[in-house]
C-alpha cells in the first residue's frame, strides 16, 4: 500500500501502446493545438486591433479565447510530449499544476459563458438599457469576477485533492490529470471533503445553467416578437454562436461525468475526454467567426493590412 508522500509521479493512460500510432497521435494533437492557437490568437488580435469591436460582446469573446488557449495548453503539450518520448508519466507537481490550470480555465470559462448569456439577454430584451447595464466598467468587473471565481474554485479543489492520502497506487485512468481520477486513488474514508466541495461546485454550476436556460427562453420570446424577418435573423445570428458554444461545452462535459458506468470503458473515456477538453477550445473560434460578418470583415482587414505591409 502506498501513500501520497511516497508518490513522485503519476502514470497517465496512453492512447495506444504502438509507437507508430503514438506518433500519429502526436501529429494529430499537434494539428489541433496549432489550429486552436491560430484561431484563438486571430480572434484576440482582431478584437484588440479593431476599434469597432471594442464592445461588451467582443470583450467577453476575447476573454473566452484567452481561457480556451489556457485550457488546451494545460492538457495537450504534456500529452504530445509523452507520445513523442513513448512515455506515460507526469510528475506529482506537474500533475497538480495541470489539474489546477485546466480546472481554473474550465471553471472561469463556464462562468464567462453565463455572463455572455446575460449580455445577449440585455442586447435583445433590453436594448435601450444596454449601455447603462453593460458599460465598460461593469464588463471589466464581470469578467474579473469570472476569472477570480474560477481561480478560487480551482485553488480550493487542487489544494484539497492533493492533501488527500493516496492509497491505491499512481495509475490514472485518463490522459491528463483531473479530480475524479485522483479521488479514485485516495483512501475511501478520506475523500469526503473533496466530494463536499464538488457538490458545492455542482450546485453553483447548476445555478449558472438555470440562468443560461432562462436567459435564452426570454431571448427566444423576444426574438419571435420582432416583426421583421431581417430583424429576427440578425438577432438569431448574434445569439446562435454563443448558444452552440454553451451547448458543446455542457453536453460533452455532462456526458463525460454523468454517463452510466455500464457504458464506461477506457477507450470510450479517452474519446469523451478529448471531446470535452480538446475539441471546444479548437472549434470555438470557427463557431464564432462563421456567422459573424462583423468579425470576419475585421479579420479580413487585419490580414490584408498585414500582407500589404510586408
Amino acid at each position: 500500500m502506498s501513500n501520497s508522500s511516497s508518490i513522485t509521479q503519476f502514470l497517465l493512460l496512453a492512447f495506444t501502446d504502438t509507437q507508430e500510432l503514438q506518433l500519429l497521435h502526436f501529429w494529430l494533437f499537434l494539428g489541433i493545438y496549432l489550429a486552436a492557437l491560430l484561431g484563438n490568437g486571430l480572434i484576440i488580435t482582431t478584437i484588440a486591433w479593431d476599434q469597432h469591436l471594442h464592445t461588451p460582446m467582443y470583450f467577453f469573446l476575447l476573454n473566452l479565447s484567452l481561457l480556451d488557449l489556457g485550457s488546451i495548453t494545460a492538457v495537450l503539450p504534456k500529452s504530445m510530449d509523452n507520445s513523442l518520448r513513448d512515455s506515460s508519466t507526469i510528475s506529482y507537481t506537474g500533475c497538480a499544476a495541470q489539474l489546477f490550470f485546466y480546472f481554473f480555465c474550465a471553471s472561469a470559462e463556464y462562468f464567462l459563458l453565463t455572463i455572455m448569456s446575460y449580455d445577449r439577454y440585455v442586447a435583445i430584451c433590453k436594448p435601450l438599457h444596454y449601455g447603462s447595464l453593460l458599460g465598460s466598467r461593469a464588463c471589466v468587473h464581470m469578467a474579473a469576477a469570472a476569472w477570480a471565481t474560477g481561480f478560487l474554485n480551482a485553488l480550493l479543489h487542487t489544494a484539497n485533492t492533493f492533501s488527500l492520502p493516496l492509497c491505491k497506487g499512481n495509475a490514472l485512468g485518463q490522459f491528463f490529470c483531473e479530480i475524479p481520477q485522483i479521488l479514485k486513488l485516495s483512501c475511501s474514508h478520506s475523500n469526503l471533503r473533496e466530494l463536499g466541495l464538488l457538490l458545492v461546485s455542482a450546485c453553483l454550476f447548476s445555478m449558472c445553467f438555470i440562468f443560461v436556460v432562462l436567459s435564452y427562453v426570454q431571448i427566444l420570446r423576444a426574438v419571435l416578437r420582432i416583426p421583421s424577418e431581417q430583424g429576427r435573423h440578425k438577432a438569431f445570428s448574434t445569439c446562435l454562436p454563443h448558444l452552440v458554444v454553451v451547448s458543446l461545452f455542457l453536453s460533452t462535459g455532462m456526458f463525460a461525468y454523468l454517463k452510466p458506468p455500464s457504458i464506461s470503458s477506457p477507450s470510450l473515456d479517452l474519446v469523451v475526454s478529448v471531446l470535452y477538453s480538446v475539441v471546444p477550445p479548437a472549434v470555438n473560434p470557427l463557431i464564432y467567426s462563421m456567422r459573424n460578418q462583423e468579425l470576419k470583415d475585421a479579420l479580413w482587414k487585419l490580414m490584408t493590412g498585414f500582407l500589404l505591409n510586408l
